[in-house]
């Protein structure tokens, strides 16, 4: 007996999941959508230096307790290093910075901020920030009445001499991350974002028409449709609100994140995995079955859709299909015959928008998937070379590889490299051992997950030294000696 193919949108009166024994319809209600005019491509930032960012790093690791803190100058090359330590101004010139000796260090700022963060209870509404400021030697509060802050600082028992106290009207406002697979709302239906992209996020057409308000989950006002086609295609794109950053995340619903890499269409038979903001128990996974596929909804044909055994629920509708590898945007949840409720699928199909169509169309507006490099995978930073090892770290800690130390022979090119995760900071150092001491011969301390070197040296053991500036997470380091 056929099955009948439904949309995956569920029905959202009263901002609640309705329950439904069978995949719902979400009909947006517009016969015809409509597509926005062109928009001006944003502007690109400037390419960043990151010479100041080396100098903070490597200062703040030589002086110790003693630093104070770095800042740049509005030339943007002039780089300032604080310390208490008036005795250090050699090595801070040497090490291309301009030195200035204060009364309060880094950590002694720190620890005053930890203090008012302890009391933040009683800051009171007036209070809009406070933050240490390097340049400056203290910590700011920033607040439309002074009386309030002094008043707060009184109460966290930090010195106020410790303390600069700045009038400001400003009320922030909390930001939210866009995440593939979580869910929004629009007026009438709960859906879920399939991918981040410049601006805002593409989702299924039949969640919403052109000009519809959605919301996050959490109810706050989040944006605009953009652009919507359905039936034909199943495609939409939101445009978000200030308050909303697109990022190049899907939820895996286990407290961590798949990371979009690209957009690269994989054929038949790979495994892929969907997330959506009903069946957010796990990220479900499965094979592609067919491409190009045309499924028949009530409300019209739907053509060139991917088709996989995953199972989906209502209101999955518009979520994210993702290789289970790679990192590669798939498809955009369009609707199914199966249901999750048994705990681990049906074996039914579930079809997909692919991404190409709405991402093309994007483009002309100067935007696009929202993606991040680096990391380990396929084709990762460290392939080509000898020999790979593995290891974790936590923000601060260093590990020494490989197990250790290795020995060379003969003299030659030392080649290594470290693969870490997206958004830390990872920094590699070669180290050569010297009677009994460890000397670093060659070190990438770029700000970022993954760094290389390369270094002429002789017959010896070394070692090298994988530190994580800031952030936690796996790594790999590759490496090849002579």
């Amino acid at each position: 007996m056929a099955r009948t193919h439904l949309l995956l949108g569920i029905a959202a009166s009263t901002g609640l999941v309705a329950a439904l024994a069978v995949p719902a319809v979400a009909s947006t209600g517009a016969s015809s959508p409509t597509r926005p005019s062109a928009q001006a491509a944003p502007v690109a930032p400037a390419p960043s230096d990151d010479r100041a960012t080396r100098i903070q790093k490597n200062l703040r690791m030589a002086l110790g307790k003693k630093f104070a803190g770095a800042w740049v100058a509005a030339d943007g090359r002039t780089v300032t290093v604080a310390s208490t330590d008036a005795a250090s101004a050699a090595a801070i010139r040497k090490a291309g910075a301009t030195p200035k000796t204060v009364a309060r260090s880094e950590a002694g700022l720190a620890s005053a901020q930890s203090a008012l963060n302890r009391k933040a209870r009683s800051a009171g509404t007036s209070v809009s920030s406070w933050y240490v400021d390097a340049k400056t030697n203290s910590v700011v509060i920033e607040t439309r009445s002074v009386a309030a802050a002094k008043k707060f600082v009184r109460a966290s028992g930090v010195n106020a001499q410790a303390v600069r106290i700045v009038q400001s009207n400003a009320r922030p406002r909390p930001l939210y991350d866009i995440v593939g697979g979580e869910r929004y709302w629009t007026t009438q239906y709960g859906c879920s974002v399939a991918f981040s992209v410049t601006g805002g996020f593409i989702t299924a057409g039949h969640c919403g028409g052109t000009g519809e308000t959605t919301s996050g989950s959490n109810q706050v006002a989040q944006g605009t449709f953009g652009g919507s086609s359905f039936p034909g295609d199943d495609y939409a794109w939101v445009n978000t609100n200030s308050q909303w950053t697109p990022t190049p995340k899907v939820n895996k619903w286990n407290g961590t994140y798949e990371t979009v890499r690209g957009a690269t269409a994989a054929p038949v038979g790979t495994r892929v995995c969907r997330s959506g903001g009903t069946t957010s128990t796990r990220l479900w996974c499965g094979t592609i079955q067919q491409l190009n596929a045309t499924v028949n909804y009530e409300e019209g044909s739907v053509y060139g859709l991917i088709r996989t055994n995953i199972c989906a629920d209502p209101g999955d509708s518009g979520g994210a299909l993702i290789t289970e590898t790679g990192g590669q945007a798939q498809g955009i949840t369009s609707g199914g015959s199966g249901t999750c409720n048994d705990g681990q699928g049906s074996g039914d199909s579930t079809y997909f928008q692919p991404v190409t169509e709405p991402l093309q169309i994007l483009a002309g507006q100067g935007r696009q998937l929202v993606t991040e490099g680096g990391g380990p995978g396929p084709g990762g930073y460290c392939d080509g070379y000898t020999t790979k090892v593995t290891g974790s770290l936590a923000s601060g800690a260093s590990q020494y590889q490989p197990s250790g130390n290795y020995t060379s022979s003969a003299s030659g090119t030392h080649g290594g490299c470290v693969d870490g995760p997206d958004g830390v900071d990872f920094d590699l150092y070669l180290q050569k051992l010297n009677g009994g001491t460890w000397s670093t011969v060659a070190s990438s301390t770029s700000p970022g997950p993954d760094e290389k070197v390369s270094y002429n040296g002789t017959a010896g053991t070394y070692r090298y030294r994988v530190h994580a500036y800031s952030g936690s997470g796996s790594y790999t380091v590759g490496y090849t000696k002579p």
